[in-house]
């Protein structure tokens, strides 16, 4: 009889709330209403729009037989615009309003209801409400206007200002501005900054998507006279683009379109729009590039740029341009928002003499900087990520990016500046041009910049190395998930490679929500494959008509859309991507002489792989081996996709494609006694990881794959491609210990490396710094590089040990199994799902002591894995293959030793005897 003891815990140390409902005592409610993700959104594009809620309740097993969800135009819901009635149904996450015919610009207020297990009805939830905006379609009553070609002809560095004065007659109800750009805008009312955006309309695929946003300014307008302007920016519209100093990509003249919709007190509605009548002037931005910085002279500032009734002569007319208005949709992603400030941690002199400010963190954003001095002297501030072994400041790995800020004052007084159209990656900032008296500490802070995402996910352990690995993956995320998902931040690159993105978006999922930031990229990924299927290298696509179509970039296609619907239960995105999908497998099918291996075309292979040849930034592993097993791993993604979408006939074919690919890889990759061909630790990841081997062959391939750990004395030598899986195979395959033993290195090569090195985020190199302080390379050597932190993903999965199921996706359904392993005493995550928050935490103590602390959320339900109950001894064969002998183990255990206890809602607190590492 195993030796548990079990203490039921509520939410609130015993404390239950009741919630009153027509005179009685109900144990729940409706909470944190979301409309498409997000908590009373304006501007959205939907016209089918999802909402979700969440039941709050202290209560064990609570969950939801049926909701009813009334839609309202008016906030007292005297009149409901449509009613769902009562709906038998636990879905409380995207629930699709199919019968609502929306509009544009129009506001629905929501409310829910639901009844639980036992029947009671809860309360009325809190009114929410969405905003449409211009839908998709619409006609949009505005013109596209930009500066005269003979006031900024397209080859001037020069940014443009445009400005209208208009005059209100009566009080405003209501408004609502509606705009977008070709490039980047920021918008004033009345010398406010309208919005809290940054970087819109955001960075798409320009020939097919520009996004419009929807801002409130109904607060900002004032009776009479009122002033609106617009700062355009190069960004990546016209802007350099790529280590090949491209420029203009998209178009090389700078736009804005806008409608401002008034309605006033007595009904009555306004319309204003850009046309002809604008103005125009250059503005103090003398150079904005993405890469380069910005240049600005205060001494050209307009103080007339948003005052009504007042024009000086610098003013001139605007130009229409034909552009089309067929590729407008409201933003899907969340905006870029500044989210939070830095401020210095160190005022270094370096060896030159020069002065750096340390801000302790690499970061992505730009400096806010205050100073007085005299007119027309100029400042400059510099970025960098490192500093060199000398300690002087470092800037050769930014290639021909210059990350330059520079201001020139206009000397009326205290200035104070931060870039309109520009980020940098850096952690150091050298000045120059400034006074000592300039230099006051108080007056400089780093402002973090990226995609407004809700963080979802912590995970911390007793090993704090670790922990601060755990900081460096969440700052990884923090600086290369800017609008899209950045290879670096910080060198003349920043493009949205495919492949690093489907290597870290499991990680991604588990700190933050991106499955919206996922659901613009994506569609920019299929709009941007080409006619027979095949997927850029970067989306957006700016790179040459031949840099398309690499295994494990490509595959981008199916395996982000599936672990978007795997982490948030998101069908929707399975629905809309399924084409490109299809269209992915369909073009490796059509390569070379065999449909069911991939052997022809480039591939990067296991890029950056240490086992690589010297000189070589690819693996040894084969890289028609590399593109077959993701080939497979396509293929039954795809499969299973279908059986989701209901598409029997697509699913049968898949499964007999997959049977295909398998058997053509066994046929090419694996000797007849079961070796695997290719006996590199990539090669037996990514066969073990797939599903591609016999069961002999299985084993002997894990086998294998542990004494090639043996021999790298438990160190990597995977790359790209290799390296997000091996800890998930090790843990697969019941080799726990060899996936704590290389989290825990601390030498070259392993995650813990850069940490020792001062690391904040992760590196494109495992030496980045080399261990005698010289750097891995000038051209290729970024210290913020988010791939190599798919490790994330093990450490919630295993250690923490919170899943979810496909059966029952968005954890609906969830698993809890952690695993402990040697070098940790306790560990714990939390993931902030759609339907609540999830708990693990486990303690290890002195004596075997185990604790495991559980929290899962209201309308879920959980299997939780006891770990390290045994009646046996732990037996290890010579190949590393374990041999478990335990009395009572559950037969839904999977073959792992434990105990499994079936639970729904609630905290639940387990002590008990821990015998042994499963392993």
């Amino acid at each position: 009889m195993w030796n548990i003891a079990f203490r039921q815990k509520s939410y609130n140390q015993g404390v239950c709330h009741k919630y009153e409902v027509n005179g009685g005592l109900i144990m729940f409610k409706v909470t944190d209403l979301r409309c498409e993700y997000q908590h009373n959104p304006i501007g959205i594009g939907e016209r089918c729009p999802r909402i979700s809620w969440r039941l709050d309740s202290d209560e064990r097993a609570v969950s939801q037989t049926a909701y009813e969800i009334e839609v309202s135009n008016l906030p007292n819901f005297s009149d409901p615009y449509w009613t769902s009635g009562k709906v038998a149904s636990s879905q409380s996450v995207h629930v699709e309003l199919e019968e609502l015919d929306t509009k544009s610009c129009k506001r629905y207020n929501y409310r829910v209801r639901l009844w639980n297990q036992d029947g009671e009805l809860s309360e009325w939830s809190d009114i929410a409400y969405w905003e449409t905006g211009k839908l998709e379609g619409e006609q949009w009553a505005g013109e596209w206007i930009s500066a005269p070609l003979s006031l900024l002809p397209t080859d001037s560095p020069h940014l443009p200002l445009l400005r209208k004065s208009f005059r209100l007659n009566s009080s405003v109800r209501q408004a609502r501005i509606y705009a977008t750009a070709l490039g980047l805008y920021e918008l004033e009312l009345n010398g406010q900054r309208v919005g809290d955006r940054y970087f819109t309309p955001g960075w798409t695929s320009y020939k097919h998507t520009i996004q419009t946003q929807t801002y409130d300014v109904t607060d900002m307008l004032r009776t009479e006279q009122n002033a609106i302007g617009a700062w355009l920016g190069n960004g990546w519209y016209k802007g350099q683009l790529g280590w090949q100093e491209k420029g203009a990509i998209y178009g090389d003249r700078l736009a804005l379109l806008l409608e401002l919709h008034i309605t006033y007190t007595d009904g009555s509605e306004e319309l204003i729009t850009t046309d002809s009548s604008w103005q125009s002037a250059k503005g103090p931005i003398v150079m904005s590039e993405i890469y380069h910085g910005e240049t600005y002279d205060a001494r050209l500032e307009f103080e007339d740029f948003s005052t009504p009734d007042y024009m000086s002569r610098d003013w001139h007319g605007v130009e229409s341009l034909e552009h089309g208005y067929d590729m407008l949709k409201p933003q899907i992603n969340e905006p870029v928002r500044a989210i939070q400030t830095v401020r210095p941690t160190e005022w270094l002199v370096t060896p030159k003499g020069e002065m750096v400010i340390d801000f302790g963190q690499n970061l992505v954003g730009w400096v806010r900087f205050s100073l007085t001095g005299t007119e027309g002297a100029v400042v400059t501030l510099e970025h960098a990520e490192i500093l060199d072994s000398e300690g002087n400041f470092y800037t050769e790995n930014l290639r021909t990016a210059k990350q330059t800020i520079g201001y020139t004052l206009k000397g009326d007084g205290k200035e104070t500046y931060e870039p309109h159209f520009t980020f940098q990656g850096f952690r150091y900032v050298r000045l120059s041009g400034f006074t000592e008296e300039q230099l006051d500490h108080e007056a400089f802070e780093a402002v973090v910049v990226h995609s407004d995402f809700e963080e979802t996910g912590t995970f911390e352990c007793s090993e704090p190395l670790v922990n601060q690995l755990q900081s460096n993956i969440r700052w990884g995320l923090k600086g290369n998930f800017l609008d899209v998902p950045t290879d670096c931040p910080q060198r003349d690159e920043r493009l949205g490679w495919t492949g690093d993105a489907q290597m870290f978006i499991q990680t991604a999922s588990y700190l933050s929500n991106v499955s919206p930031f996922f659901t613009k990229w994506l569609s920019d990924l299929a709009a941007e494959q080409r006619d027979d299927g095949a997927v850029p290298f970067v989306v957006p696509h700016v790179l040459g008509k031949g840099d398309f179509a690499s295994a494990a970039w490509g595959d981008a296609a199916v395996i982000c859309p599936w672990t978007i619907y795997v982490s948030y239960g998101d069908q929707r995105i399975l629905e809309r991507q399924y084409e490109s999908m299809k269209r992915w497998v369909a073009y490796i099918q059509g390569q070379g002489e065999n449909e069911y291996l991939w052997n022809t075309g480039f591939h990067f292979g296991d890029w950056l792989g240490l086992d690589a040849k010297s000189g070589d930034y690819v693996g040894a592993t084969e890289r028609d081996l590399i593109a077959s097993a993701f080939y497979a791993y396509s293929v039954e993604l795809l499969r299973r996709t279908a059986v989701v979408l209901g598409q029997k006939e697509d699913a049968a074919l898949y499964s007999k494609l997959k049977e295909q690919v398998v058997a053509a890889f066994r046929r090419e990759f694996v000797t007849p006694s079961g070796r695997l061909a290719a006996s590199t630790q990539t090669a037996h990841v990514l066969a073990l990881m797939f599903g591609l081997l016999d069961e002999a062959a299985e084993k002997r391939a894990a086998a294998r794959l542990y004494t090639l750990l043996e021999e790298s004395k438990f160190h990597l030598t995977t790359g790209f491609v290799g390296t997000p899986y091996i800890s998930h195979v090790l843990s697969q395959q019941g080799m726990h210990d060899a996936a704590y033993k290389l989290l825990l290195q601390q030498d070259y090569p392993s995650w813990l490396y850069p940490v020792t090195k001062g690391a904040t985020t992760i590196w494109e190199h495992w030496d980045g710094i080399k261990e005698d302080g010289s750097f891995w390379s000038r051209d290729m050597n970024s210290f913020n590089h988010y791939a190599y932190g798919a490790i994330g993903d093990w450490l919630y999965r295993t250690v923490a040990g919170i899943q979810t199921v496909e059966e029952a996706p968005g954890y609906k359904r969830i698993v809890i199994a952690p695993v402990p392993g040697e070098g940790l005493t306790w560990a714990a995550g939390t993931i902030d799902t759609m339907y609540g928050r999830v708990r693990s935490y486990w303690r290890l103590g002195n004596a075997g002591d185990f604790r495991l602390e559980i929290t899962i959320p209201p309308n879920t339900t959980a299997e939780i894995r006891l770990p390290g109950i045994f009646d046996g001894t732990r037996v290890t064969e010579g190949d590393g293959t374990p041999l478990l002998e335990a009395k009572g183990v559950h037969s839904a255990c999977d073959g792992k030793a434990g105990v499994v206890i079936q639970a729904g809602s609630g905290h639940y607190h387990f002590c008990y005897k821990f015998t042994g590492h499963s392993s």
